[in-house]
């Protein structure tokens, strides 16, 4: 008798090891897609350190109000975010002898959020003091 095939066993054995891949792949997968929000963030917010400053060369103060239009309103800065990302609130600006503005903002699909701060301005969370001028941080 002439039995051409697999077993039961031999089934079960790679059945078993195609799901300890997977087991190890799949959160591999999550944090990489959470790596891109997060890269998608400081993008936006690299991209509004430009945009403040544009205005700021042309208006020696900067703006609270952001409009994603071309081209802006008088008084606006023109930033548009990605889709998904939102700022959390307009940019704050320093009054008095502060002179800078901070922002942060947040994506639909991941519980971080990204902030950033140039100047002497108190910087919104979850930027802090300690962190660097002008780089996105994420917490």
């Amino acid at each position: 008798m002439n039995r051409k095939g697999f077993t039961l066993i031999e089934l079960l054995i790679v059945v078993v090891i195609i799901g300890i891949l997977a087991a190890i792949a799949i959160p591999k997968f999550a944090n990489t897609k959470e790596k891109a929000y997060i890269a998608s963030m400081k993008s936006d917010l690299r991209n509004m350190v430009t945009a403040e400053e544009a205005y700021f060369a042309d208006s020696v103060k900067y703006s609270t109000n952001v409009q994603c239009a071309n081209p802006a309103a008088a008084g606006t800065v023109s930033w548009c975010a990605t889709t998904g990302n939102t700022l959390q609130a307009n940019p704050t600006v320093g009054t008095g002898t502060q002179a800078g503005w901070t922002v942060a903002i947040k994506n639909l699909n991941t519980s971080k959020s990204c902030a950033i701060y140039v100047g002497a301005v108190t910087p919104v969370t979850p930027a802090a003091t300690t962190d660097p001028e002008g780089a996105p941080v994420c917490r």
